[in-house]
C-alpha cells in the first residue's frame, strides 16, 4: 500500500496560467453592459477605445476587480480575435504570451511574432488565398451595394514578408442576427467545397469566415506543449461557442454569466 502524504501549505506560491478571451468576457460595451443589466455597472473603468481613441468598452467595479485579481495573482495570457491593430486599442497591461486573431498570431512576451508558428500558419493559408480573393471580391461588392445592410472587413497579417488573408469579418448594418445566420447558412453554396476548408462562426453582430486552420484551440495548443511549463495550472473563460474547444485544453474553465456560450448551455 502507498503511503500519500497529506497536503500541506506551501508559501512558495506557483502563479497558474490564465488563458483569458477579451471582449465580452472581461470587457463589453456600453449597449451589453445594458442588454445583460450587469452589476456594479455604475462606475465603469475604459477598457478598450474605438479607431478615434474614444472609449469604447467598459469593465464594471467587479470586472475591474476580477482583472486586478488576474494580473496579480497569475500569468495572464491572451486568446482573442483581435489583431496586432486591435490589441492595441486595448487599455490593459499584459506581459506574457499573446494569441491574436482567431488563433493565426501568437506573439511572445518580447512583443514578437512567434517564427515558427507563423511558419506554420503560412503554408495553411498560402493554398487557400484564391478562395479568400474571391469571397473577398464577392462581398466587398456586395456591401457596396445601397441595398447591403453588410458591413465588410477582410483581415490580413504578414506571415513571412507576404501579406495574406487570413479570415473575412462581416457585420450588419442594422445589427440585425438573424440575416446573419441566414447569410451562414447559404455560404456553402457560394465556394466550391467550402465546408472542406472553411468553417463560419457567428456571435451577435459578427459573422467571421475562417479556415479550418485557425482556431484559438490550435495555437492555445501548441503553447501547452511546447512554450508553457507542464507542471503550472492552467485555467481560462471565454463567452462564446468559439472559445470552448481551447478553453477545453485546460486544467479548469468557465465563462460569465452572459453571453452565447452562457446562453447556449442556459438554453439546453
Amino acid at each position: 500500500m502507498v503511503n500519500y502524504p497529506f497536503f500541506q501549505p506551501n508559501p512558495n506560491i506557483i502563479k497558474p496560467y490564465a488563458l483569458m478571451d477579451l471582449d465580452d468576457s472581461l470587457f463589453q460595451t456600453q449597449r451589453k453592459i445594458d442588454a445583460w443589466d450587469l452589476p456594479t455597472a455604475k462606475d465603469l473603468v475604459c477598457a478598450a477605445v474605438n479607431k478615434q481613441s474614444e472609449p469604447l468598452s467598459f469593465m464594471t467595479e467587479r470586472q475591474a476587480a476580477f482583472f486586478n485579481w488576474l494580473h496579480a495573482s497569475t500569468e495572464l495570457i491572451v486568446v482573442t480575435a483581435r489583431d496586432q491593430e486591435e490589441i492595441k486599442r486595448v487599455k490593459l497591461s499584459f506581459t506574457s504570451w499573446q494569441v491574436l486573431t482567431h488563433g493565426a498570431v501568437i506573439v511572445t512576451p518580447n512583443g514578437e511574432m512567434l517564427e515558427t508558428w507563423q511558419q506554420h500558419v503560412h503554408d495553411a493559408l498560402t493554398p487557400l488565398q484564391d478562395k479568400l480573393n474571391q469571397l473577398s471580391q464577392l462581398f466587398a461588392k456586395h456591401s457596396k451595394n445601397a441595398n447591403s445592410h453588410l458591413r465588410f472587413t477582410p483581415h490580413i497579417d504578414s506571415f513571412n514578408d507576404e501579406t495574406l488573408i487570413i479570415y473575412l469579418a462581416l457585420k450588419h448594418a442594422k445589427k440585425d442576427h438573424q440575416a446573419l445566420i441566414e447569410l451562414a447558412e447559404q455560404l456553402p453554396k457560394l465556394v466550391r467545397d467550402f465546408d472542406k476548408d472553411f468553417y463560419v462562426h457567428v456571435n451577435a453582430n459578427n459573422l467571421a469566415i475562417l479556415p479550418h486552420a485557425i482556431h484559438k484551440r490550435h495555437a492555445v495548443q501548441f503553447l501547452l506543449a511546447q512554450h508553457l511549463e507542464h507542471t503550472r495550472p492552467s485555467f481560462g473563460f471565454g463567452d462564446s461557442l468559439a472559445d470552448l474547444p481551447f478553453l477545453q485544453l485546460l486544467d479548469w474553465y468557465g465563462m460569465p454569466n452572459h453571453g452565447q456560450l452562457h446562453d447556449e448551455l442556459t438554453a439546453k
